[in-house]
């Protein structure tokens, strides 16, 4: 988190800090109204927020000791600073004046790279004024203050503009509409208008990437760091934009069916339209890019093993691809991992049989796999025991951990789950001291994405022991 408020606030060449004074406006009621992208932290959130976020930061020996008080900004703070130089004193020089929200904003320019504009909510305006002063340590920046803000800026011209503006990012009905479907704000949260970004970045594009545009023109992007008991998490929503799912709606991920025993899966649905409606654009873009090992690899697998393109690959892709593997012989090196294929069983079938028919006629050694047809479901594994599993329905949805890790399970067409407690074995002993620890710490990944035609929302899960 530390790294991630510093790459957002010192990356626009600003001033730096975290509070936990709540009330007050919001950071987006004072940025310019024709922001491009947002960003907003607050160590006063939620009550549960700010509990879970010293538990989860007790567990990892770099945040142990810092996150040991009552003062989420202190403890930030104390984070970043260790181990440097700094000649700022938090009780004497921040403390006095800090208030609780921290926002940073991109602003059109009118040239090649966006303007900036921090805003750090403060508690006295002269106090401010010297404590941010020292923290610049002799940078030049702009500084301005509206409604109990700090307003910083590459110039005092910026700054003064963007104090005196009228209306504010807060009057932006889109920004409001996506803040709202993202729920929970909170530690981290941001925003941005990926059209308005695309469109002034569009000089540096491609012309078949400037021809794009019109597919995000209007998306907007949105999302939050937030805390639980039991894991962090990533969300975000996408709004607006337009052919994400240019077939129709998309089957669910559904991998809740796989085996109790699975140690991590991944699940895509719609790669067959994604070949589909994009091959010709794949094709286009190897011979443009004069790429000879592309192009002699689609001419091979033509002519080496007799598939007709895209539309053999996108039945072995099939409506949802899921690859499992399996925990059961992990520490035996007696690797067990599969695929279930929503897709034509006997068309896929046949499409991998001309596969290792082709590899066997050319002395290549076709490898043995297992497969099972079943009713729209065609099941392949390293094993025959496997691919029998694999195929059957599982009871993973069971499991406490998945049911933790994956949010909107039902509703997901694309999903990771990795149990790491189920593969730690691999990987612990060759680790020691602290990275040992912190490793033990993680419990599981997860992450699920729910996609329409013009939107998408999407979690990230870390679950901790």
């Amino acid at each position: 988190m530390a790294a991630a408020l510093a790459v957002v606030l010192l990356g626009g060449g600003a001033v730096w800090a975290v509070g936990a004074i709540g009330g007050g406006a919001q950071p987006h009621e004072v940025l310019p109204a024709d922001s491009l992208a947002y960003a907003r932290l607050d160590l006063d959130p939620a009550a549960n927020q700010k509990v879970a976020l010293f538990q989860l930061a007790g567990k990892f020996t770099a945040t142990k000791d810092t996150f040991s008080g009552e003062d989420p900004r202190k403890a930030l703070f104390d984070t970043i600073t260790q181990g440097d130089d700094s000649q700022v004193d938090f009780a004497q020089d921040v403390d006095p004046w800090l208030g609780s929200r921290i926002g940073f904003a991109a602003v059109p320019s009118g040239k090649d790279e966006p303007d900036f504009a921090v805003a750090v909510q403060v508690t006295d305006e002269e106090l401010a004024k010297a404590g941010i002063a020292k923290l610049m340590d002799g940078d030049r920046y702009g500084i301005a203050f509206r409604d109990d803000y700090a307003l910083l800026a590459a110039s005092q011209e910026l700054a003064d503009k963007y104090a005196q503006a009228e209306g504010s990012l807060g009057d932006n009905a889109d920004f409001n509409d996506d803040i709202a479907a993202l729920g929970e704000q909170g530690v981290l949260s941001f925003w941005a208008h990926v059209g308005s970004i695309a469109e002034a970045t569009k000089k540096a594009m491609t012309p078949e990437q400037a021809a794009g545009l019109q597919q995000v023109k209007d998306a907007r992007f949105a999302g939050a760091l937030r805390f639980d008991s039991a894991y962090v998490e990533l969300a975000g929503v996408v709004n607006g934009a337009k052919g994400m799912t240019p077939q129709g709606d998309l089957p669910p991920a559904n991998l809740g069916v796989l085996p109790a025993s699975t140690a991590g899966a991944l699940s895509i649905s719609g790669l067959d339209q994604v070949l589909t409606k994009n091959w010709a654009d794949i094709e286009k873009q190897a011979t443009a890019t004069g790429s000879a090992d592309v192009q002699q690899m689609l001419a091979q697998i033509k002519t080496r093993y007799g598939l007709e393109l895209p539309g053999d690959l996108a039945t072995l892709f099939g409506k949802n691809f899921t690859f499992a593997v399996d925990s059961e012989g992990l520490s035996d090196n007696q690797f067990r991992a599969g695929a279930r294929i929503a897709t034509d069983p006997a068309r896929a079938q046949a499409v991998l049989d001309k596969i290792q028919q082709a590899m066997a006629n050319g002395g290549q050694g076709a490898p043995q796999i297992a497969k099972v047809a079943g009713d729209g479901v065609f099941t392949v594994a390293t094993t025959d025991d496997y691919a029998k599993k694999l195929a059957e329905t599982g009871t993973l949805a069971d499991s406490e951990t998945f049911k933790t890790a994956i949010a909107d399970p039902d509703e997901a067409n694309m999903a990771l789950f990795v149990d790491l407690d189920k593969i730690e074995s691999l990987y612990l002993n060759s680790m020691q001291g602290d990275e040992k620890a912190n490793a033990q710490v993680l419990k599981a990944v997860g992450m699920s994405t729910s996609m329409t035609d013009s939107s998408a929302t999407f979690s990230l899960r870390v679950l901790v022991n």
